[in-house]
């Protein structure tokens, strides 16, 4: 008889969330949902939150892949001097030594789910920073609604 094991999932949702602001200037907030220290896996996955007329700072990753799927919001995304427009349900891939920066360039937050493999000391760098909370409108934009839908 073969013996298999299952790993019980682990499930949060954004009240479980730690929220950063890297630097206190910062104009972008990074909400951890995994990583190194939460799951004990190379992969960090955040929401990154950015302010009206916020931006990353140009950045670039050695070995790591970082995609970005646009939860709300429209912006721009720049990678080795090219430009393109992002806007809710859009994906951008990055890849390793590409420098790069999301800007919002709408006119309410913008929200994107953030995802870096291998992790690259990047959750760390978001722990090392300042810890802030979701606000009401954060938590509308990353809330369920739990109700029964017609058939």
């Amino acid at each position: 008889m073969r013996t298999t094991s299952c790993v019980i999932p682990v499930v949060k949702s954004p009240k479980d969330y730690q929220v950063y602001r890297i630097s206190p200037h910062d104009t972008n907030r990074l909400a951890i949902i995994f990583d190194t220290a939460s799951a004990n896996t190379s992969l960090t996955c955040c929401v990154e939150i950015f302010d009206v007329d916020g931006k990353t700072p140009p950045n670039r990753h050695q070995w790591a892949v970082e995609m970005f799927f646009v939860l709300k919001g429209e912006g721009t995304a720049i990678c080795d001097g090219k430009s393109v427009p992002i806007k809710a349900g859009d994906s951008l891939l990055v890849p390793p030594t590409g420098t790069h920066l999301i800007k919002n360039t709408g006119s309410s937050r913008l929200y994107t789910l953030t995802f870096m493999v291998p992790n690259e000391d990047f959750s760390e760098l978001i722990r090392s920073g300042i810890p802030v909370e979701l606000d009401e409108e954060d938590m509308a934009v990353l809330g369920r609604v739990d109700r029964l839908m017609p058939y």
